[in-house]
């Protein structure tokens, strides 16, 4: 996949095959559909698919109080949409350039510069400066040139509670920022990927015989307090994890910290990045009485931890009920 940045990359591209424009934050089962259409068109017609896309986020400088926390780092979202059949990635920064585009003036560089053959947008498709284009302009513009515009409809899914909804970035982040890892994995067509460099923290985990990773996930989206069970590969070995997130409450006061413990895994983390893949939830944090009935229910924990990950990911996703309901979690 060729990789190119800003306007000027943007206007680098000539006679591509497919093109679309937009966040693609998470790479879930609505981007999915989207390329696999254009897959489809590339192998009809010739030429190369392009995704043009926003890193960081447009709010983070217009609006940054309303920026949405990311679902997938950077290199994450361009290695996703890369194994999914992308030719070329477009980067476009928040720059000053950028943001001041008028979304006619953006259209004139993608019909006179980039000349796809074929678009494919989402009906909520918005663009330009202050979102002045919108689907139904550039469905106009589009019918006046010599570009073929698709526009796709949502892809809706059932999730554990049988609702049906329809997939996008912001339906996730609610299911991640309330624990439903589950239901995020439905949506995604893969777990969600929490991704951090492991730091020194407070140590309590070698001193009552569980050492954990504490990692720091930057601007990505850290799912609400809890236990979760999740997978982690070093190496080429996958390792069951079980996930902390919190304040350590039976500890006293403490900043919220992400902290995994490999199962079966010995050795030094520190300075490394960890992936791990966020399985399913066990359990709300809670203080505890003492040290010792705090270790009891982290060995439960870690059954539970082994008992989820022995799951094949397409059976964790669609396995029975919700696992706060099968285990009496709240």
């Amino acid at each position: 996949m060729q990789i190119w940045q800003g306007i000027e990359g943007l206007k680098q591209l000539s006679n591509i095959g497919v093109l679309s424009v937009g966040n693609f934050d998470g790479v879930h089962l609505g981007h999915r559909k989207l390329v696999e259409l254009a897959r489809q068109l590339r192998d009809q017609d010739g030429g190369g698919i392009a995704v043009v896309t926003f890193e960081p986020h447009p709010l983070t400088v217009l609006r940054p109080e309303f920026a949405p926390p990311r679902l997938t780092p950077p290199d994450v979202k361009q290695q996703l949409l890369e194994d999914l059949g992308v030719d070329h990635y477009v980067v476009l920064a928040p720059t000053t350039d950028v943001l001041g585009l008028t979304a006619e003036s953006f259209w004139e560089i993608l019909r006179d510069n980039v000349r796809p053959r074929q678009m494919i947008e989402g009906g909520s498709f918005t663009f330009g400066r202050g979102r002045g284009g919108n689907i139904e302009r550039l469905r106009e513009w589009s019918s006046e040139s010599n570009v073929h515009l698709h526009i796709l409809g949502a892809v809706s899914v059932p999730l554990l509670d049988l609702q049906i909804v329809e997939v996008n970035s912001s339906l996730i982040r609610w299911l991640i920022a309330n624990g439903r890892i589950r239901d995020a994995a439905i949506c995604l067509g893969r777990a969600y990927l929490l991704r951090g460099e492991v730091v020194k923290g407070h140590q309590r985990g070698r001193t009552i015989g569980l050492p954990t990773a504490n990692i720091t996930c930057s601007d990505q989206l850290v799912p609400m307090d809890g236990v979760y069970a999740g997978r982690c590969e070093l190496k080429g070995v996958a390792y069951p994890a079980a996930i902390s997130i919190g304040t350590m409450p039976t500890f006293g006061e403490n900043a919220r910290q992400v902290e995994v413990h490999l199962l079966d895994f010995s050795g030094d983390l520190y300075g490394q990045k960890l992936e791990v893949g966020m399985v399913d939830w066990i359990r709300g944090q809670r203080r505890f009485s003492n040290i010792e009935a705090l270790k009891d229910q982290m060995a439960r924990d870690l059954v539970w931890t082994r008992k989820r990950t022995a799951l094949d990911p397409a059976r964790a996703i669609a396995a029975g009920c919700r696992s706060g309901q099968a285990w009496g979690n709240s």
